[in-house]
């Protein structure tokens, strides 16, 4: 494979939502510490948001894995498009709970439950809904009801949304203005910066026990950050592409003109006529 041809030990550019590959930027970092603050201090309600790509599922997987070393007990939903009951029946397989047949007995069910976690002392209990931009408005209302769920002193109930940009378009409805006002903590992932990206891909190279000396020019770089424009699942379709036509041409390091092509190939390429 080409990996192998490069001298990596294992495929450094995967589209995957791998924790292990995390870069943390300014704005990654940040999104990061408000997860871990909010569950923390149960606050009760969280939005991060952040463009296609911009790595918002790689975050929320590093946050699951240090929910993983506490007390926390999480439910992570990443199928949005459901109906409520369907919606509930996820979350309470998330959580151990028996198949609920209604709205009313999965609530009961629920409370019953989150009560039960905090007399032990165990939790927090947190949903965590990625792609929470497809959520349909009556399921938004659904989660603001879950928020209900209370003592006199603490939410009972951490919740965590993650979605693209539309959803603060929906948050933005009078409608879901009661939801809104609820949100304690957001967050913006934003891409990266021109240094950003070389460091991103330095790390990768790295991680996958490579060499990141002499495998991209310098030119190679830059022309990767214009075409991805510092989105990480771009960078990492661009790197691939380029990593495969370096390996099919004999080439033993990647020159600008691999990537323009490349970027061709992927229609990254914008049209000057438009002045861009």
């Amino acid at each position: 494979m080409f990996w192998e041809y490069y001298g990596f030990q294992k495929e450094p550019f995967s589209i995957t939502p791998d924790p292990d590959f995390l870069y943390l930027s300014d704005s990654h970092r940040e999104a990061l510490a408000q997860l871990i603050y909010g569950v923390d201090t149960k606050k009760g309600f969280i939005v991060v948001t952040g463009k296609i790509g911009v790595g918002k599922t790689t975050i929320l997987n590093a946050f699951l894995r240090q929910l993983v070393k506490t007390e926390v007990i999480p439910a992570f939903i990443f199928n949005t498009k459901l109906t409520p009951i369907d919606f509930f029946k996820l979350i309470a397989d998330e959580l151990g709970l028996h198949e609920p047949h209604s709205k009313a007995e999965f609530v009961l069910t629920l409370n019953n439950f989150l009560i039960l976690c905090h007399s032990k002392g165990e939790g927090p209990v947190v949903l965590i809904i990625d792609e929470a931009h497809n959520l349909s408005d009556e399921l938004l209302e659904e989660i603001r009801l879950l928020l209900n769920l209370e003592t006199n002193t603490e939410k009972l109930l951490q919740i965590v949304l993650a979605g693209q940009p539309e959803l603060w378009e929906k948050l933005k409805q009078p409608k879901l203005q009661q939801l809104r006002e609820r949100i304690f903590l957001s967050n913006i992932i934003e891409p990266l910066d021109s240094n950003d990206t070389v460091e991103y891909i330095r790390m990768r190279i790295k991680l996958s026990r490579g060499r990141f000396k002499n495998i991209f020019s310098k030119k190679a770089l830059k022309k990767i950050y214009k075409y991805s424009r510092g989105v990480p699942r771009l960078i990492n379709l661009i790197c691939t592409h380029a990593f495969i036509s370096g390996y099919a041409s004999g080439k033993k390091s990647i020159d600008s003109d691999i990537i323009k092509e490349v970027a061709k190939d992927l229609n990254l390429v914008r049209p000057r006529l438009f002045g861009w």
